[in-house]
C-alpha cells in the first residue's frame, strides 16, 4: 500500500462474523506502535490466536504513508506459510495491525467466511490503489465495493500459500499491486477461488485513520452507555507509591498579548507537584508581558532551580519556540515528562499534572474549554484536507455527558508528553515547522496516539481575541470576552455571601452596605484613572454632561472618558442589579446609568462635597482605597437621618436612594487622597 491508499483506504475494522481454534491471525509488526498495542488489545478481548511476523526485524518495505511498498509483508507471509501449506482445515486471517480493530469474535468471522463459498476472501474498497489503470481489469460489481484491499484477507492455508509463493519481488515493492494482479487474472482468480468482500461482511474498510481512532474509543466495549470507560484504568500508575516523583519540564508559551497573565504564571507555582522535580522553559513573544515575566521570575527562582526564559528579543516564531521547548526536555535524559502550556490555559485543578502522569499515556491532555462555549483544546475528527472537523461525540465529551480517555487526532494549548517518547518516536527536532503546518496542527502528524481526558474538571481556556493593550490595566475590559476570569479577579470573594449569608449591612436607614470589588479591582481602577490623569477639577462648567453645567461638581473622571462605560454598565447589570432586587424588594432596575465616574478627594483639590441629592433612582458609591492608610477623614453623612459613615471599607459599596429621601454630603478629607466610584442608576 502507498500514500493514497494508507491515508484514504487501508483502515479496517473487523466486523463480528465454529471452530475458532482453526483460525490463526497473522500480522506483521517490526516495531510495537500504539496501533499495534490497540490491535493486540482487541484481539485479546475476543480470544484470537495471533502470530506476529517481523518482530525485531528492520522495516525495508518502504514508507507506508507516503509511497508504495509493503512487499516485506508478503515475503514474511511466504516464509511462514510454508509451515501451514498442508493444513487444509486451517483458516488464515491476515490483517494489518497498526490500523485494525477487532469488533467481533473468531466464531462469527469463520461463519461469514464459510458463507462466502470461496477459498480466499480479500477486503474490498471503493478506491483503486496503486495503479488506477487496472480498473477495467476488475470484474464488474453491481452492489458493493469493487476493488481489492490487501490490508485484510482470509482463506484456507493451502490457498493462501498458493498466492504468496508467487512472490519474487523486493521488500520495497508494492504488496497491494502484487495481490491485485493475481486477482484480476481470471485464470488465477478461478483456480485459487478468490473473491472480494464486496459488501464488507467481514472487513469494514474505513476512509481514514481518524475514523478508526474514533471507533477505537468504543469498540470493542471500550466505552459503553452503561459502564462508561472500561479501559481508563488500564496500565495506570499510582504516584503515591513512588518515592521520587518523575521530573517534569513545563514549557510555557506566551505567543500573543494575553489577559490575566500574572494569574496564569502564579498557577504554575500552585501546582500540586514537588517544585524540586520541576524545570521551566518560558517563551515570551510579547514585549508587553516582559514586566510580568520579571515579577514571576523573581518569585519562581526561589522554588524552581532551572528556569530558561526566551524573550521577544530572540525573534523566534511560534513553531521555533515550541521546537526549542520540546527539545529542552528531549536533550535532558532526566526529563521524564514534558508539560506544554499556552498562556491562555487556566488550570483550576492543582492536581492536573499528577492526574495526567498517573494515566500513563505517551501523550495526554486535560480537556479545557472556553466558558459557556463548545470551543475546546481538541477536535474529535479532521477534515479531508487534514484540518479541523467535529466528531459525532464531540459535544457529549465537551459537555461531560460521556466521560473517559479519548483517542483524538488533534490537541493544542496544554498537553503532557513522556520524555522517552520525545527521544524515540518524536525525536525530530524541527517538529513544529514540518510541512509548513500551523504549529498547533503539527502535533497531530506524529503517529503516536494522543488522548484527551475529561475524567476530571481541569480548567478552561481564555479568549485572547480583542485583547486591547492600549490601556494601563487592560484586564478591566475583559468582562465580555472572559467573564469568569474577570469576576475571579475583580469581584469581592464575599460577594456571593450577600445572597447566601445575608451579610448586607444597613448603617443608616435604607443605606445598604455590601462587598463588591476585590483589592485588585480598586487598585487597578484608581491606577487607570491616574494614568489617564485628566481630572475635572470640580468645576461647575462641565462640557462632559448635558447642559454643560454641574450644580454639585466633583473632581472626577467619567468612565466614558477611558472607554470603560460599556464594561461598567455590564458590571451594574450583572453584579449590582441582583443586590438591588434583594434589598429593594419588588424593584427591577434597568441597570442603566448616564453618569458613572471616579471621584478624587484631597485637601489640596477637593476635600468635601456639599449636601445634595443624586440624579438617580438609586446610587452606588464604592470605596476604592483605605481610610487610615491612604487618607484620614472622609465618609458620607445622610442629613435627614443625621447618620454618618466615617470608615468606608475598601471594595465595599453603599447603595441608597438618589432622590427625595437621602440628602447627603461628602465629609472632609483631612489628609491623603480618597477615591470612590459612583453611578447614578436609573436616572
Amino acid at each position: 500500500e502507498g500514500a493514497a491508499f494508507n491515508l484514504l483506504v487501508n483502515h479496517l475494522m473487523l466486523v463480528p462474523s465454529v471452530f475458532a481454534d482453526k483460525l490463526l491471525v497473522i500480522t506483521v509488526a517490526t516495531k510495537e506502535s500504539d496501533g499495534f498495542h490497540r490491535f493486540m488489545q482487541s484481539a485479546k478481548y475476543f480470544n484470537y490466536t495471533v502470530k506476529v511476523l517481523g518482530q525485531g526485524e528492520e522495516w525495508r518495505g518502504g514508507d507506508g504513508i507516503n509511497s508504495i511498498g509493503g512487499g516485506q509483508k508478503v515475503r514474511l507471509m511466504k516464509e511462514v506459510m510454508e509451515h501451514y501449506a498442508n493444513q487444509e482445515d486451517l483458516v488464515i486471517l491476515f490483517t494489518e495491525c497498526f490500523n485494525v480493530i477487532f469488533a467481533g469474535g473468531p466464531e462469527e468471522v469463520l461463519k461469514k467466511f464459510q458463507k462466502s463459498n470461496h477459498k480466499v476472501v480479500f477486503a474490498a474498497d471503493g478506491i483503486l490503489w496503486p495503479d488506477k489503470r487496472l480498473a477495467d481489469k476488475y470484474p464488474i460489481v453491481h452492489i458493493g465495493k469493487r476493488y481489492l484491499n490487501s490490508g485484510g484477507f482470509i482463506g484456507y492455508a493451502p490457498n493462501i500459500n498458493q498466492i504468496v509463493q508467487q512472490w519474487n519481488l523486493q521488500d520495497n515493492d508494492d504488496d497491494q499491486l502484487f495481490y491485485t494482479k493475481i486477482y484480476i487474472d481470471p485464470l488465477k482468480r478461478e483456480a485459487i477461488n478468490i473473491t472480494l468482500d464486496h459488501k464488507c461482511k467481514i472487513f469494514q474498510t474505513l476512509n481514514g485513520a481518524i475514523l478508526l481512532n474514533y471507533f477505537g474509543n468504543y469498540v470493542p466495549n471500550a466505552w459503553t452507555q452503561d459502564n462508561g470507560c472500561t479501559l481508563c484504568d488500564l496500565d495506570t500508575i499510582d504516584l503515591s507509591t513512588v518515592d521520587v516523583r518523575p521530573n517534569v519540564t513545563i514549557g510555557v508559551f506566551i505567543e500573543q498579548p494575553t489577559p490575566f497573565l500574572p494569574r496564569f504564571l502564579d498557577i504554575l507555582l500552585t501546582l500540586d507537584y514537588p517544585k524540586e522535580a520541576l524545570k521551566l522553559f518560558i517563551h515570551n513573544k510579547e514585549v508587553y508581558h516582559e514586566k510580568d515575566i520579571k515579577v514571576f521570575f523573581d518569585k519562581a527562582k526561589r522554588e524552581i532551580s532551572t528556569i530558561k526564559i526566551v524573550g521577544p528579543e530572540e525573534n523566534l516564531s511560534q513553531a521555533e519556540a515550541r521546537n526549542m521547548g520540546m527539545d529542552f526536555c528531549r536533550q535532558d535524559e532526566n526529563c521524564d515528562y514534558y508539560f506544554s502550556m499556552d498562556a491562555d490555559v487556566v488550570l483550576t485543578n492543582p492536581r492536573t499534572l499528577k492526574i495526567l502522569i498517573e494515566q500513563n499515556r505517551k501523550i495526554i491532555a486535560p480537556l479545557v474549554t472556553r466558558h459557556g462555549k463548545l470551543w475546546s483544546n481538541f477536535w474529535g475528527a479532521l477534515s479531508p484536507d487534514g484540518y479541523y472537523a467535529r466528531s459525532e461525540d464531540y459535544v457529549d465529551i465537551v459537555q461531560g455527558n460521556r466521560v473517559g480517555i479519548w483517542n483524538v487526532p488533534y490537541m493544542a494549548n496544554v498537553y503532557l508528553i513522556k520524555g522517552k517518547t520525545l527521544r524515540s518516536e518524536m525525536n525530530e527536532r524541527n517538529y513544529f515547522v514540518r510541512d509548513k503546518l500551523d504549529p498547533d496542527m503539527a502535533l497531530c502528524r506524529n503517529g503516536v496516539f494522543m488522548y484527551i481526558s475529561n475524567r476530571h474538571e481541569f480548567g478552561r481556556l481564555l479568549s485572547t481575541a480583542n485583547y486591547n493593550t492600549s490601556h494601563y490595566n487592560n484586564d478591566l475590559w475583559q468582562i465580555f470576552e472572559n467573564p469568569v476570569d474577570w469576576k475571579e479577579k475583580y469581584i469581592n470573594r464575599d460577594y456571593s455571601k450577600i445572597f447566601t449569608e445575608n451579610i448586607v449591612e444597613q448603617p443608616c436607614p435604607d443605606v445598604f452596605w455590601f462587598p463588591i470589588f476585590s483589592e485588585k479591582a480598586c487598585d487597578e481602577l484608581v491606577e487607570e484613572m491616574e494614568h489617564y490623569g485628566q481630572w475635572s477639577g470640580g468645576k461647575h462648567h462641565d462640557s462632559r454632561i448635558s447642559g454643560g453645567y454641574e450644580n454639585v461638581p466633583t473632581d472626577d473622571i467619567h468612565m466614558k472618558q477611558i472607554d470603560l462605560e460599556n464594561v461598567w454598565l455590564h458590571f451594574i447589570r450583572e453584579f449590582i442589579a441582583p443586590v438591588t432586587l434583594k434589598v429593594f424588594a419588588g424593584y427591577y432596575t434597568k441597570g442603566f446609568a448616564l453618569l458613572n465616574f471616579v471621584v478624587k478627594y484631597s485637601p489640596e483639590r477637593q476635600r468635601s462635597l456639599r449636601p445634595h441629592h443624586d440624579a438617580s433612582t438609586f446610587t452606588i458609591n464604592i470605596a476604592l482605597n483605605n481610610v487610615g492608610e491612604d487618607f484620614q477623614g472622609g465618609g458620607c453623612k445622610f442629613l435627614r437621618y443625621n447618620c454618618s459613615i466615617e470608615s468606608p471599607r475598601k471594595g465595599w459599596s453603599f447603595m441608597h436612594p438618589g432622590r427625595l429621601t437621602h440628602l447627603h454630603e461628602g465629609l472632609p478629607v483631612k489628609n491623603g487622597t480618597r477615591y470612590i466610584a459612583v453611578s447614578f442608576i436609573d436616572p
